[in-house]
């Protein structure tokens, strides 16, 4: 970690790691330090970028998408790369793309309904985007764990 966070910095992070919704106030309680500090710190750290947001983690299968995916995709050239990625964008059953190394130019996760539906993005939407090759896909029966890098 960057040696411009002191020990509160981390200490806030952690505590908004496990909980982003906890209340400042809580925080600041069980740090012992003031609520504004609490507040000036959580600026800062966004501010620097750290902090990007604060979101909900929604539960894929409890809203019916059941197959979850793991995608490389190679291109007929490397200068699809960008067009590719903005063609990804609009699949709304993708919810994360990357540039890699290796066999595969893009990997993408993407959650569909089931299996049928997972055929269906990737046969008449992925597939038909212009400058992609082919497509490996990788069934994911369940996550292991998954979980934030460490704040040292």
């Amino acid at each position: 970690m960057n040696n411009q966070f002191d020990y509160i910095d981390k200490q806030i992070l952690i505590h908004l790691q496990s909980d982003a919704r906890k209340a400042f106030s809580q925080i600041a309680e069980e740090l012992k330090i003031s609520n504004s500090l609490v507040h000036q710190r959580i600026k800062k750290l966004t501010e620097s970028g750290v902090i990007k947001n604060a979101e909900f983690l929604l539960d894929e299968k409890k809203l019916g998408y059941k197959t979850k995916s793991y995608t490389g995709i190679r291109l007929r050239e490397a200068r699809f790369a960008k067009s590719v990625m903005e063609e990804l964008k609009k699949v709304d059953e993708i919810v994360e793309s990357n540039y890699v190394s290796g066999n595969y130019a893009i990997f993408i996760l993407i959650f569909a309904r089931d299996n049928e539906h997972l055929r269906e993005v990737l046969y008449e939407q992925v597939h038909l985007i212009n400058g992609v090759a082919g497509t490996d896909t990788f069934i994911c029966f369940d996550a292991g764990f998954k979980r934030n890098i460490p704040i040292q």
